[in-house]
């Protein structure tokens, strides 16, 4: 893996906050990295109010999905900058790379970034593999109801950690869902399936993060640097968020 190691990461804390300004941050994040005005960043954030995210190319989803609510708060429905099904964001954490310097391969990339998320899991007593893509992939609007090579799954084919990429030269924006304590009846209100049998994992976030965060610096041999966004950052992000609400 050819990550340049001379030049520490920015860790942006953990953020709770609404899809739109999730997807914003990312998104502003890759932009300036790929105008190289900002360094490779590592993040984990969870959304509030619960979301579904669609892939930037997904046309088609149930148009009950704009009605729905979770602990008495309407759903949020979001588009990511990625590609990929839709994602239940309920019970779930997501992580966000955003750097360059990966393979050029697309499938290869997603791999030397997955490294990360087996070792550190693997800290945690929990086994990932890669998962094998499924005729019926294609077809599934849910991003859970089937794994692809670009997914981890367990042993026994659960799959943990959903992903999605988006690239521009050699930069790769790639972030993906790790479900942890998911509600099973919205999941069956949302996808009209039920949720396949999810490992009880009963682990704290942080001690999540913590692990994935030594293993990010293990993998890609990088310094960590945490740093907030700063209010100048958040006027940008949240110009970005409104614009991209307008664009949809």
């Amino acid at each position: 893996m050819s990550i340049p190691s001379s030049a520490p990461w920015r860790l942006i804390p953990c953020l709770e906050a609404p899809g739109n300004i999730q997807m914003a941050l990312d998104l502003w994040l890759f932009n300036q990295h790929c105008l190289g005005l900002h360094p490779p960043t590592l993040r984990f954030y969870s959304w509030a109010p619960a979301a579904i995210s669609l892939g930037y190319h997904q046309s088609k989803f149930p148009e009950f999905w704009q009605q729905l609510s979770w602990n008495n708060q309407p759903l949020d429905l979001i588009r990511r900058p990625s590609g990929g099904r839709a994602v239940l964001h309920q019970g779930d954490l997501t992580y966000a790379v955003i750097a360059s310097g990966f393979a050029a391969s697309r499938a290869e990339a997603y791999r030397e970034v997955c490294e990360f998320l087996i070792a550190g899991w693997r800290s945690l007593s929990i086994s990932l593999q890669y998962g094998q893509t499924q005729r019926g992939y294609i077809h599934n609007p849910n991003c859970f109801g089937t794994a692809t090579a670009a997914d981890l799954v367990t042993p026994s084919g659960n799959k943990l950690i959903g992903s999605a990429q988006l690239r521009r030269g050699a930069t790769i924006l790639q972030h993906g869902s790790m479900r942890l304590n998911p509600d099973r009846a919205l999941f069956q209100q949302v996808f009209g399936q039920p949720l396949a049998t999810v490992i009880d994992l009963n682990i704290p976030t942080h001690t999540i993060i913590n692990a994935l965060t030594a293993s990010a610096c293990q993998c890609f041999g990088i310094q960590l640097i945490p740093q907030s966004l700063s209010r100048e950052e958040w006027h940008e992000v949240n110009a970005l968020a409104l614009s991209s609400c307008h664009s949809h």
